[in-house]
């Protein structure tokens, strides 16, 4: 699909362990938004020289209006398809960052699994609408084989009248007063096929998006949706090859009323993000 394609909701970005995580990156008035709407996945996916990849892009919200551990126990996640345990396994899952993207994953399943994680937040941040920092993250993760024709492809798609039908300006800026909340949330992770060279792992995720404040017309929204992502070991760590997503599994709506605009906005900028492992 590419930016014209059409639907009424916007969307985000289980089975062999239980995703937790580690290292925390920051610290009734107008029912904003309404009652919840019925979730529905539309992010769309791009394909570049043959390579699927999550475009984060807000199609239906513009129409809306190191190196490997030592043999530690519990250092593997078991076999693929089987369910771990929920307690940390006392691996440290990574070793540093390139930028603000974790990098040092351990060359094994459970590392596979941690580097599918933390990929699935750097794609559905907002810094995927920025020109600059989309690039950094695009070869950050990216095998970087794919990432200069994947980098042209994403700002291509990425217009300044694409942008303005989200609401932000061609820098991909809200406007004063608002701000633009684009956050996945991991729930889980489970491995499809792991070699020593490759992995395919699933992630299971919800999804933020919106514009949260006085005025908006573009509410933050929920979604569940789950990635499906092909990881290459490249270069001494674990790398994107392609990225594919299908809706859900979404679980039946709480009870919880819909908070305001202006609640909203604080908690997005007053909570911050993790860093994700296994």
């Amino acid at each position: 699909m590419s930016p014209g394609d059409e639907h009424d909701s916007f969307g985000g970005v289980g089975g062999s362990g239980q995703t937790r995580t580690r290292l925390p990156e920051g610290n009734s008035g107008d029912v904003y938004g309404g009652a919840r709407r019925p979730v529905r996945s539309s992010r769309s996916l791009l394909t570049v020289v043959g390579v699927v990849v999550v475009l984060v892009a807000a199609i239906a919200f513009a129409n809306r209006g190191g190196g490997e551990p030592a043999d530690a126990a519990g250092a593997r996640s078991g076999t693929p398809g089987r369910t771990a345990p929920t307690s940390a396994t006392g691996v440290r899952p990574v070793t540093g960052k390139n930028g603000t993207i974790p990098t040092g994953y351990a060359h094994d399943d459970q590392g596979a699994q941690s580097a599918a994680t933390n990929f699935a937040v750097a794609l559905g941040s907002v810094e995927m609408f920025q020109n600059g920092p989309r690039e950094a993250i695009v070869r950050a993760i990216h095998d970087p084989a794919i990432a200069d024709g994947l980098v042209r492809q994403l700002d291509a798609a990425y217009t300044a009248d694409f942008l303005a039908g989200i609401g932000l300006d061609a820098n991909g800026a809200a406007p004063s007063g608002l701000t633009f909340v684009s956050r996945t949330i991991p729930v889980g992770t489970k491995v499809k096929d792991y070699t020593d060279t490759s992995a395919t792992v699933e992630v299971w995720c919800t999804g933020l998006v919106g514009l949260a404040g006085q005025g908006s017309t573009k509410p933050v929204t929920s979604t569940w949706f789950t990635l499906t992502e092909k990881l290459k070991w490249v270069g001494g760590d674990w790398r994107l090859e392609s990225s594919t997503q299908a809706e859900g599994p979404t679980p039946v709506n709480g009870d919880n009323r819909a908070s305001t605009a202006d609640e909203i906005a604080a908690a997005v900028e007053g909570y911050g993000g993790f860093t994700y492992a296994r």
